[in-house]
């Protein structure tokens, strides 16, 4: 996070900033999550679930369109359906 910061120009104060407030919220978001951790495991799957679907989201929405791209082709798309696959089976293990 800090080096395309600093690569874009930003100040080294400012970057620091930023990388602290990141940090900060990081371990707050890990304080609640072990709060609500520890209420039920259905919180943790529906909050795990949350999570996948963003990822997934972004995944598809971003990623994929880029790099359809940069690099024109049918291996592109190959390579995101192994992608997916793997994901899927290794989430049956």
């Amino acid at each position: 996070m800090a080096v395309p910061m600093k690569n874009g120009g930003m100040k080294k104060s400012k970057v620091i900033f930023y990388v602290f407030l990141s940090g900060i919220t990081t371990g707050i978001g890990a304080l609640v999550g072990a709060i609500i951790g520890q209420i039920s495991q259905t919180i943790i799957a529906m909050c795990l679930s949350f999570a996948a679907g963003a990822m997934l989201y972004i995944v598809s929405g971003e990623l994929i369109p880029e790099s359809n791209q940069l690099y024109h082709g049918r291996m592109t798309a190959v390579g995101n359906i192994v992608g997916f696959l793997i994901g899927l089976f290794a989430m049956m293990l």
